[in-house]
């Protein structure tokens, strides 16, 4: 189990402390595993960023990392139209 340590702006830390938001969209540039602890440290918003001392902890329960040269290389309009996430419960 891993620790990984993320800056989240505080319209996105509300909606997670309130439940209303229950996944993150990220750029996949360090590694994550089912199991790992997401730590989304609070920062301010604007050109200053400073942390507010605010954090949550989530376990982790589920991750994909899609393979989006395939996805766009069989459906071309999304670069045009981009995609959703969409969550349900």
């Amino acid at each position: 189990m891993a620790v990984i340590i993320k800056k989240i702006d505080p319209v996105w830390f509300e909606m997670i402390l309130s439940g209303k938001k229950k996944f993150e969209i990220r750029l996949a540039d360090f590694d994550i595993a089912e199991g790992d602890i997401l730590r989304l440290e609070e920062y301010t918003e604007g050109e200053d960023k400073q942390p507010t001392g605010r954090f949550i902890e989530k376990t982790i329960t589920y991750v994909r990392k899609p393979n989006l040269k395939e996805w766009v290389e069989k459906q071309p309009e999304l670069l045009d139209k981009s995609f959703y996430v969409i969550q349900f419960d």
